[in-house]
């Protein structure tokens, strides 16, 4: 089958980078959003037989929510299928309502599960996703293949220099990412051919309010990377980042795939406990002040991750290969 990338235009820079990767041109569309501000979005090209891929990011910014960009993706996605797309990808770096895949209070609902739901609804095939908050609900949520992503490599290639052969410290915020932890951690080792210290710090959220100061794992004389799924506020990172600096560690690096920087995100992210903040692409810095974000931030592209993944699945290739291959 023919492949062809589409991005929708809020995504549009990093749909062009993508496919810049793969060496193609992004596929023609339009969007138009009428006086009651109703939108459609349709193939300008044709996409009859076709292996398509969407590219999509699903964060809020400032001009469209969350459940506007889901909306007109989803519609989208039903349009190529209505016009004979024998096979549709979702691309999603950011996905939403990722978070909200339990019921932490009575009678919560599970998102996670109902936007898994829209999306098979339209006829989607798969969905291409980086770094979900909980890669176990994710994939229980969907029918349809889904192909989860990581920032492992991205990041590893972009700290080598860092670490050359100073003392190394993994650590997760809170325990429900140790697991994650872990992986990096082992990957790590392999790229670095010497060990790598692992280590979590206890969090308990209620209310709203964050508690817990345990901190398991050796983190003096290290430098730590205190590795997440995504940065919201900043204050995981920050408190990660005090509770490590006060048992020892030399320097603290907060690496996550996704940088909301919401709230007060911006003092956090220029607190000097903090050596430096790591994200990729998949939601632009665009809540920070650029000079907040010119020297506390680094970007990692996790475009050409991508562009290899669709060629890996448009090709038969293996995806879990070019995750686990060491940097």
């Amino acid at each position: 089958m023919t492949l062809q990338v589409f991005a929708l235009n809020t995504s549009r820079s990093f749909g062009e980078a993508v496919a810049s990767a793969l060496g193609l041109p992004l596929a023609e569309h339009e969007e138009r959003t009428f006086e009651d501000f109703e939108h459609k979005a349709r193939p300008l090209e044709c996409v009859r037989g076709r292996n398509v891929f969407v590219i999509s990011s699903l964060h809020a910014d400032a001009t469209e929510s969350p459940n506007d960009k889901l909306c007109k993706l989803l519609f989208f996605i039903g349009a190529l299928k209505e016009n004979g797309a024998a096979r549709v990808t979702a691309v999603t770096p950011y996905i939403a309502y990722a978070r909200k895949d339990r019921q932490t209070k009575s009678r919560d609902p599970v998102t996670t599960r109902y936007v898994a739901a829209l999306f098979e609804a339209v006829g989607t095939d798969a969905v291409m996703t980086l770094d979900v908050h909980n890669i176990v609900a994710f994939q229980n949520a969907f029918r349809c293949e889904s192909v989860h992503l990581d920032t492992r490599r991205l990041f590893i290639e972009n700290l080598r220099a860092r670490i050359r052969d100073h003392p190394v410290c993994v650590l997760s915020p809170d325990p429900g990412g140790v697991k994650r932890a872990q992986l990096f951690q082992e990957l790590l080792e392999a790229s670095l051919g010497r060990p790598v210290e692992r280590g979590f710090l206890d969090k308990r959220r209620s209310a709203g309010v964050v508690s817990g100061d345990l901190l398991v794992g050796d983190v003096a004389g290290t430098r730590v990377l205190v590795v997440d799924d995504l940065i919201s506020t900043g204050g995981t990172m920050l408190r990660a980042a005090e509770a490590c600096l006060e048992s020892g560690a030399k320097e603290v690096f907060a690496l996550a795939a996704h940088g909301l920087f919401v709230g007060d995100a911006a003092t956090v992210v220029a607190d000097s406990r903090l050596a430096k903040v790591i994200v990729t692409d998949s939601v632009p810095t665009f809540r920070l002040p650029l000079d907040v974000a010119a020297r506390h931030v680094e970007v990692v592209s996790a475009a050409p991750l991508f562009a290899a993944a669709i060629k890996r699945c448009a090709e038969g290739g293996s995806v879990t290969a070019l995750l686990e291959s060491p940097a």
